[in-house]
């Protein structure tokens, strides 16, 4: 039983390029300057949403914006709606912003489950980073004020 575990720790990805496979799923993550990207392409269903969750949820970083992109998502079970309930309820918990980028078959999906209620969506990585960004600029803006003298 050690050797399975040692092994499965050497297996497991090191390094943020490599991709992580849960059961069907690859699951990739990168952390970016405005915000951690993690990339799930392949499939997702109840089979693997678990391990998916798990996996994805380890790269919510404090103060820093998450972007789910599942463009690359072939097929998106109507269990793996949980996938996102479970991010926006630990993004919230943290106070983190987050952005998902659904694939046609996510977006399908939920639409029949009526699984939509107001995730953040973006239409591509770089529309969700931009978002993050022009954020960032706001709040700047807003401290701007404070940080000047008054004679």
């Amino acid at each position: 039983m050690k050797d399975s575990k040692a092994t499965a720790a050497y297996l497991a990805p090191r390094h943020a390029h490599l991709p992580f496979d849960c059961n069907g799923a690859l699951v990739r993550a990168q952390c970016r300057h405005l915000a951690t990207v993690v990339t799930i392409t392949g499939v997702i269903d109840a089979s693997n949403v678990d391990q998916v969750i798990t996996y994805a949820q380890r790269f919510n970083l404090p103060d820093k914006p998450f972007v789910l992109d599942l463009t690359g998502v072939d097929t998106f079970g109507a269990p793996a709606v949980r996938l996102l309930y479970a991010l926006d309820e630990a993004c919230t918990a943290a106070g983190l912003e987050w952005a998902v980028i659904p694939s046609q078959a996510v977006s399908l999906t939920l639409l029949v489950t009526h699984g939509d209620i107001g995730f953040p969506t973006a239409t591509t990585v770089h529309e969700a980073l931009q978002f993050f960004a022009d954020a960032t600029t706001a709040r700047r803006r807003l401290l701007l004020p404070l940080f000047t003298k008054t004679a």
